[in-house]
C-alpha cells in the first residue's frame, strides 16, 4: 500500500511517500481502507513539533478520515468487513493515522457511516465535529449531549463561523434548537457561516460586537464556542448570560494566556471549559458520536460550499502541499483523496 510518512519533526518537506505492508488488526481493532484523509491543523502542528507527540520512530499523520473496513480483529462486536465509516484519533498514542491506503484503528474510532453519506463528509467530521459537541455541552445545566429541541431556548455564539470547527458548531447548535450568532472577518465568510445555519452574523473588523450582540440577545449568550480566548476573552465575559459557558479550543495563533474581566464572570456565575480531543475522556467522545451520527441521519452536517465549508482536494502525493493549506489558513475543510471506493 502507499502510505505518508515522516520520521522526525519539521516542515511539510519531512512527508514522503512510501510502499509498505498494511497493519494488521490485533484485538479490538479493525483494518479501513481509506477513501478520503482530513487535514486538521492539529495534524500539521503535531508533524512540526508544535505540540507534544509520541516518540514513534515512524508515523503516518492525520487524524480524520472515512473509508470501508476490510478486516475485524478479535472481539469487535458492531462492526463487520464491508461496513462504511467514518474514522477519528486514528493517529492519537499511535503511529497510524489517515494518510495512507489502510490504516488499523480501536474498534471505537471507527464510526458506521450511513449509505447515503459521502466519504468527503465523513472525513469533514472527527476533530472538527466532537470539538464541536464539546464545546456546547460543558454547560452547568446541561445537555450533556445534543440531540433535536437539546438546545430549545438558548443562544449560542460561535466566534469563526468560517472555520471547520465554527462549521461544525453552527450545524449542531441549530440542529440542537439553538438561535445562533457567529463572529467573521468579511462578507464572504458571513456567507458561508449563513449557509451553515447561522441565523446572525457579526463582522468582528467593523463596529461594536458587544452591542450587536446585546441587540439580537439582550439577555446575553448561553453558549459561546471560541476559537481566541486570548483576543475575545474580555467581549466573551460582557456577552455571556447568566451561567453562561465559554468552552474554548485553541488559541487562533494568540497568546499563550488571556485576562478576563473579574466582576462581569463571577457576578454571572460564568463557566470558562478547555477543551481538548486527547484528554477529554472517553464519555464525552461517546457522546459525541451518538449525536453525530444522529444528526447524519438527519442531514443535518452536510459540507461543500453550497452548505458553507468549502472543500479543497489533494492527491496522496501531494499530502505535504495539504498541510501547508491547512497551516496557510485555507478557508473551509482540506481533504486528501487517497482511494476511490
Amino acid at each position: 500500500m502507499r502510505a505518508i510518512v515522516y520520521t522526525s519533526p519539521g516542515d511539510s518537506s519531512v512527508l514522503t511517500l512510501v510502499d509498505r505492508e498494511p497493519g494488521t488488526p490485533g484485538p479490538g481493532e479493525v483494518r479501513v481502507r481509506i477513501a478520503v484523509s482530513g487535514v486538521n491543523p492539529t495534524d500539521w502542528k503535531a508533524r512540526a513539533g508544535s505540540t507534544r507527540r509520541q516518540d514513534f520512530a515512524e508515523t503516518v499523520p492525520d487524524q480524520d478520515g472515512a473509508g470501508v473496513i476490510d478486516a475485524v480483529g478479535d472481539g469487535v462486536e458492531g462492526l463487520s468487513v464491508g461496513d462504511r465509516v467514518w474514522v477519528h484519533l486514528a493517529q492519537h498514542e499511535r503511529p497510524t493515522g489517515t494518510a495512507q491506503e489502510f490504516t488499523v484503528v480501536p474498534a471505537s474510532r471507527a464510526v458506521p457511516l450511513p449509505a447515503d453519506v459521502d466519504f468527503a463528509l465523513g472525513a469533514s467530521l472527527g476533530v472538527p465535529a466532537v470539538t464541536a459537541h464539546r464545546a456546547l455541552t460543558v454547560h452547568e445545566q446541561g445537555p450533556a449531549a445534543l440531540s433535536p429541541g437539546s438546545l430549545d431556548g438558548r443562544v449560542v455564539l460561535v466566534a469563526g463561523g468560517a472555520g471547520a470547527v465554527g462549521h461544525a458548531a453552527i450545524q449542531l447548535a441549530r440542529w440542537a434548537g439553538a438561535t445562533v450568532i457567529t463572529t467573521i472577518s468579511s462578507e464572504s465568510k458571513a456567507a458561508l457561516a449563513r449557509a451553515a445555519g447561522a441565523h446572525h452574523t457579526i463582522d468582528y473588523t467593523a463596529g461594536d460586537v458587544v452591542a450587536q450582540v446585546r441587540e439580537i440577545a439582550p439577555q446575553g449568550v448561553d453558549h459561546i464556542v471560541e476559537v481566541s480566548i486570548s483576543v475575545n476573552a474580555a467581549i466573551d465575559a460582557e456577552i455571556a448570560a447568566n451561567h453562561a459557558s465559554i468552552a474554548y479550543y485553541a488559541d487562533d495563533g494568540g497568546r499563550d494566556d488571556f485576562a478576563m474581566p473579574v466582576r462581569p464572570t463571577f457576578a454571572k456565575n460564568v463557566r470558562v471549559q478547555g477543551v481538548l480531543l486527547y484528554t477529554v475522556g472517553e464519555e464525552a467522545l461517546d457522546a459525541a458520536v451518538t449525536a453525530i451520527t444522529a444528526a447524519l441521519a438527519d442531514g443535518a452536517l452536510p459540507v461543500g460550499e453550497e452548505h458553507g465549508l468549502p472543500l479543497t482536494w489533494f492527491p496522496l502525493e501531494e499530502m505535504a502541499a495539504a498541510h501547508d493549506a491547512v497551516e496557510g489558513a485555507t478557508v473551509g475543510k482540506v481533504l486528501v483523496r487517497v482511494a476511490e471506493l
